[in-house]
């Protein structure tokens, strides 16, 4: 059951219980709460905002305090995405229970470190104990180096997920159980959670009957390894929020490049291989989802490969009457040029 606690947002960091590796998941429902929210610079976008209420407070540049209202949960993961037409990215810095609300801290910066404003998509979501039938496989971990500890982690089929710092950054994740044919099923977002302008992507990762082993990256503003806390979420046949049936509609798709194969391809109405992705430029991808426009809904995106590029989304995705279309995925180097890289994208709708 969701757990409400009161606590003060910037005392966050050190009231939030650590959940050691070792631990045991606690038992309550999936999920317990999420939301998510799209901000275009200036007001949230109702098309890209659930619950409607959610809002934005702006300050200091490039720092954005979100409530989600009703949302109120220990634990889960942030996920957040820059907006820009520009080199951009944004993470997590804390979140947690205030009163009946979950409130988020974000922050976003341009290559070099410098805190810009820009207009982002983030999501929360928070599960806890064995989730039931589902019809697909579901995880997270948020991870802390600094203190060696799993902050907090789930598992649909209540195994215990784990990370082992291997130096330099590089992070190997295990969601053990989330069983799949393999070689690489599903889909991955993951996020740094730092005060200090960072990002975090996925290196590379594989699939099996055993289940899911990612390896994150995480890097400086500059490029440079970095030891940092992170959340990464897992998805096959199900929403980035851990929810299926409803939600009704939602999709993943992976450029390894080329394309990933089918079963990192997504659609919820459509089954495995609908989506489709068109580059239009160097380090630019046209994606669409069919038959997911149902609205509000979230757009998250995560880089991909071994160097240390980032990725956001250049504009506010669109709609037609049928479908979503992310236009487009812009990618950089550590310098902030655009460069064709890997990514792994995630849409997802309130119903």
């Amino acid at each position: 059951m969701r757990r409400l606690l009161r606590v003060l947002v910037a005392a966050l960091l050190v009231t939030v219980a650590g959940v050691a590796a070792t631990g045991s998941p606690a038992a309550a429902a999936l999920p317990d709460a999420h939301g998510f929210v799209l901000w275009n610079g200036a007001a949230t976008v109702p098309s890209g905002t659930w619950p409607a209420a959610t809002s934005v407070a702006a300050g200091p540049a490039g720092v954005y305090t979100i409530k989600f209202p009703g949302q109120a949960a220990k634990g889960g993961v942030v996920h957040v995405t820059a907006v820009n037409s520009g080199p951009r990215f944004c993470q997590a810095v804390k979140w947690g229970p205030s009163g009946l609300d979950e409130i988020a801290v974000v922050l976003c910066s341009q290559p070099g470190g410098a805190l810009v404003p820009t207009a982002f998509s983030a999501v929360f979501e928070a599960s806890s104990g064995p989730s039931g039938p589902i019809n697909g496989e579901f995880g997270y971990v948020d991870f802390d180096d600094s203190t060696g500890t799993m902050v907090d982690q789930y598992n649909s089929v209540g195994a215990l997920n784990g990370v082992t710092p291997l130096g330099g950054g590089l992070y190997e994740v295990k969601l053990p159980g989330l069983s799949t044919a393999g070689a690489i099923d599903g889909g991955l977002q993951v996020t740094a959670v730092n005060g200090t302008p960072a990002r975090c992507k996925v290196r590379n990762w594989t699939s099996g009957p055993g289940g899911q082993v990612a390896y994150v990256a995480c890097f400086t503003s500059t490029g440079a390894p970095f030891k940092t806390r992170f959340t990464l979420t897992y998805q096959y046949n199900q929403s980035l929020w851990g929810a299926g049936w409803p939600p009704k509609y939602f999709g993943y798709l992976w450029l390894r490049p080329p394309v990933g194969p089918p079963t990192t391809n997504f659609n919820s109405q459509l089954g495995f291989g609908a989506n489709t992705l068109l580059g239009v430029g160097t380090g630019l991808s046209l994606v669409t989802f069919p038959r997911l426009a149902v609205l509000p809904d979230n757009i998250q995106v995560t880089a991909a490969g071994g160097t240390s590029a980032f990725c956001n989304l250049l504009a506010p995705w669109a709609h037609t009457p049928t479908d979503i279309i992310v236009r487009d995925v812009a990618c950089y180097d550590s310098g902030g040029a655009r460069v064709d890289t890997g990514f792994l994208i995630s849409a997802n709708s309130a119903n």
